[in-house]
């Protein structure tokens, strides 16, 4: 399948959401995710485990990582609509990040020794960020966030995703382990200069892709 270019809508031939009809990807410019940031991150809130009476500060908090990651070089975004015939297409996913620098300053802070395999897959320029991703609750099980991550991931050409959770936070760990993620080690991140908060520790994983079938 051909890479999902901002604005162009791909269906997914081989599954049907929950509520009937069809599901699009389509990928956003970083002019287009800004367009819909509203939307993705009311989409955030509803579908993530937000405590009652912390749902501002979520939202603000996945608005400004998704501020921070437009501004980033080689930013990439992927939705996903439900589209049934007769109505609008309703956002039901959205999968947002960047390709890591071949520099390693992605793995800033990690503790110990990198895995020898994506230290040389992140020098080559292979390995891709996966900041965020948000799926509805209705199509959690479903088996969409990994096909958005997979095919975000798959567009850049690399071979690995990355991303960190807060090692704090079970249930979104949980999450991610679950849609195929692999825990690397820990990685703490100083706080922002002139930020009186505590290091962060986060929890590093890893999103393999499988290995292409050998042309017979």
């Amino acid at each position: 399948m051909a890479p999902t270019g901002p604005g162009q809508a791909q269906r997914i031939d081989d599954y049907e959401p929950s509520a009937g009809g069809v599901i699009y990807l389509r990928g956003l410019s970083r002019w287009q995710a800004e367009d819909q940031r509203e939307e993705i991150a009311d989409l955030y809130v509803e579908s993530s485990p937000v405590t009652a009476g912390d749902e501002y500060d979520s939202r603000a908090a996945f608005l400004h990582r998704l501020t921070e990651d437009v501004r980033r070089p080689g930013f990439d975004m992927l939705i996903a609509e439900a589209t049934v015939s007769g109505e609008a297409p309703v956002l039901v996913g959205a999968v947002f990040g960047c390709p890591v620098a071949r520099d390693g300053g992605w793995w800033q802070g990690f503790r110990g020794t990198l895995p020898p395999h994506i230290d040389q897959l992140t020098a080559s320029g292979h390995v891709f960020a996966i900041t965020d991703v948000v799926v509805h609750r209705a199509e959690r099980d479903r088996g969409l966030a990994g096909r958005l991550q997979h095919r975000l991931i798959t567009d850049h050409q690399s071979s690995l995703g990355v991303t960190t959770v807060p090692a704090s936070n079970r249930a979104v760990l949980a999450a991610f382990q679950g849609w195929g993620w692999q825990d690397v080690g820990e990685i703490v991140r100083p706080p922002r200069e002139f930020d009186d908060t505590p290091p962060v520790t986060l929890r590093a994983l890893s999103f393999p892709l499988p290995e292409p079938s050998p042309a017979v």
